[in-house]
């Protein structure tokens, strides 16, 4: 179950690296290069969520729902992972000078 939700986590990870790579910015346009915003608006134009935007959305909480998913079942499987765990509790002996 664990390979199987990490290699679901790589796939979304990189589709959601691909899907941000291809959005443009909010001032893509010309205006934006001069500092024009297009409207008078507080914020910028704001259109209608386009499907990449959707797509990010989508694979965003996809993304965080197997980080969750991943951080579960490994809590579960793993026991005790501490540092200092295969140490053992002994006296040392002070430094020499």
């Amino acid at each position: 179950m664990i390979y199987l939700l990490v290699i679901l986590h790589i796939v979304v990870s990189l589709f959601l690296i691909g899907v941000v790579l291809l959005q443009q910015g909010k001032s893509a346009d010309l205006a934006g290069a001069f500092g024009g915003q297009g409207s008078q608006t507080a914020f910028g134009p704001r259109g209608a969520a386009n499907l990449l935007t959707r797509l990010t959305t989508y694979s965003a909480i996809l993304f965080m729902l197997t980080s969750i998913g991943l951080t579960v079942l490994l809590a579960r499987t793993g026991g005790d992972h501490s540092v200092l765990s295969g140490i053992k509790a002994g006296q040392t002996t002070p430094a020499k000078k």
